[in-house]
């Protein structure tokens, strides 16, 4: 087999191993209720009163794991079990997208950076296959390498994504324990729900970069 599957097979494992690992964590802790038996979207809003934000507001949305933060309409959108529910997990998400509601209000420079790049990995992220596709249909490695500079952008998107993750896990875990939303001993199942949550995101990067390896070496070899 040669190294250009291996990377792919790999590239495919990947997330499905991440993915994998944050539904069953999630799970887990979806089922353990909070001492303070307060709900997500309370605890959503009382962090948003508590850092002096007032302009977003709380919304729940449909879906599973669907829970996000929207800097346009400045919404909180958590899905039905973190909105209403009472869990570890659900208080760890609603917190964490507050975190980004917080990281906005106060204007930080990760998530700026990253709002700036939101154009350039669009692009990137639609047209980089249909090129390369084109370079494999047309045997061009200009095509592929056009594509690579492509995933490239998107790569940057994805790096500058783990900082401002990272971050509003970070907030969250801070916040949830000085405003006595979670014991002491919760931290530590609310933290594991956060940190399978990011390494969706890690493996977003280590995928990408796989696939930007394995084009690197196709290229070449295309044009030997």
């Amino acid at each position: 087999m040669s190294i250009t599957w291996i990377l792919l097979i790999i590239a495919i494992i990947i997330p499905i191993v991440a993915h994998l690992k944050l539904k069953a964590t999630f799970s887990k802790y979806l089922s353990v209720d909070s001492a303070n038996g307060v709900s997500g979207a309370a605890v959503a809003q009382r962090m948003l009163a508590n850092n002096g934000i007032y302009d977003v507001t709380v919304e729940m949305t449909k879906g599973k794991l669907s829970d996000h933060y929207d800097p346009k309409a400045k919404a909180v959108r958590l899905s039905p079990e973190v909105y209403s529910g009472t869990s570890l997990a659900s208080l760890g998400v609603a917190a964490h997208e507050v975190g980004h509601a917080i990281q906005h209000s106060n204007g930080y420079f990760p998530l700026e950076f990253r709002s700036a790049l939101v154009p350039v990995a669009n692009i990137g992220s639609m047209a980089a296959f249909p090129v390369i596709i084109a370079g494999f249909i047309f045997d061009s490695s200009g095509f592929v390498n056009v594509g690579i500079a492509l995933l490239v952008a998107v790569l940057a998107f994805q790096v500058v994504t783990l900082p401002v993750e990272f971050n509003a896990s970070n907030r969250a875990i801070g916040q949830l324990k000085d405003q006595g939303f979670i014991a002491p001993q919760e931290t530590s199942g609310v933290q594991k729900v956060l940190t399978a949550a990011a390494l969706t995101y890690v493996a977003a990067v280590m995928v990408t970069v796989l696939e930007i390896v394995r084009l690197v070496i196709i290229s070449k070899l295309m044009n030997d």
